[in-house]
């Protein structure tokens, strides 16, 4: 395996992503084409964070939506996305879920493109078993499975008799801010910020998945020692639910095709730009996380069908933190 450790990152610019272009449907397809996307998670607390990434991956361009949460949100769910299947699993004195709700999905398994683990979810030491409890029933089912939020904590927890941090059979997507990698490796958040590019790839290579390590510069790496960068200065998207916005359109583009480097990193930058759009209306600080979504279908037709110095740039370069 060659490992590009002293390369410098590739900068996800326009001309990259228009050279990596995402799979498009044909004119005659239909939602089955689009892929089916499962986004599991919400919780007493935070209903709304499922809620922002299952709005974000039909935004992305999923065909199919269905959403996993606890029975004492469900109802809600079901009312604010009245275009998404909503399951209602069964939730601990803590708010996570039991492992009984591996059998409430598992008829889905072979039905579904990508699965988004993490959104709103608590108690992490359950939510582990439940990723683990999962992930052998996708294996094999060529599901792409991203990890975000509580759901990392799957590499802290891993299954009994395995010692952490736990190394994915088949790589996964882990969308890691500093705070959330410092607590996953045990470095400090400041050397994380100053040594992004080391950090995130060795955290890839050492647990077999993709990493995208999210901040005002954003870092993606892979088990194979591919990198890419992405930098910016939107403040404004460092607010509630902005990480779960970003995480449903990673986890849309993959249900429409896109593999999971492909998939963050076209995610990193829409939801970049969707940011710098509504900064330009609005001023850099005060917009919603839940106004970034409607954002990005204009974005991805930009992107397709204007020349590559033009595609995604509104304000003549990809901008954006990430929160």
């Amino acid at each position: 395996m060659t490992l590009h450790t002293h390369a410098r990152p590739r900068d996800l610019d326009a001309i990259l992503l228009r050279n990596w272009p995402l799979p498009i449907p044909s004119g005659e397809g239909d939602k089955e084409e689009r892929g089916h996307v499962l986004i599991l998670g919400g919780s007493r607390e935070m209903p709304g964070a499922v809620i922002l990434a299952a709005v974000a991956a039909l935004r992305a361009g999923a065909g199919k939506l269905t959403v996993a949460t606890g029975n004492s949100v469900a109802q809600l769910v079901a009312l604010a996305i009245p275009e998404s299947r909503v399951l209602g699993l069964a939730e601990n004195e803590a708010g996570g879920f039991t492992v009984e709700a591996v059998a409430e999905l598992d008829p889905l398994a072979d039905r579904i493109n990508a699965i988004l683990i993490g959104p709103g979810m608590q108690d992490e030491e359950a939510t582990a078993r439940l990723v683990h409890a999962l992930l052998p029933r996708l294996h094999g089912t060529d599901t792409s499975v991203i990890l975000d939020a509580n759901a990392m904590g799957a590499i802290l927890h891993p299954p009994a008799g395995v010692n952490p941090p736990f190394r994915f059979g088949v790589p996964v997507l882990v969308t890691p801010h500093a705070g959330e990698m410092a607590h996953l490796t045990g470095i400090a958040k400041e050397e994380i910020a100053g040594d992004a590019d080391r950090i995130a790839l060795e955290a890839a290579q050492r647990w077999n998945a993709v990493v995208t390590l999210k901040g005002a510069r954003t870092v993606i790496a892979t088990p194979r020692g591919e990198r890419w960068q992405h930098e910016g200065g939107n403040i404004g998207l460092a607010t509630s639910g902005s990480g779960d916005v970003l995480a449903g359109i990673v986890a849309g583009l993959a249900a429409r095709g896109a593999d999971l480097a492909q998939a963050a990193a076209w995610g990193v930058v829409l939801h970049a730009q969707a940011g710098e759009h509504l900064a330009a209306r609005m001023g850099k600080i005060g917009y919603l996380a839940r106004e970034l979504s409607d954002e990005v279908p204009a974005l991805l037709e930009q992107a397709a069908g204007e020349p590559a110095d033009a595609a995604l740039r509104p304000s003549g370069n990809f901008a954006g933190g990430k929160s």
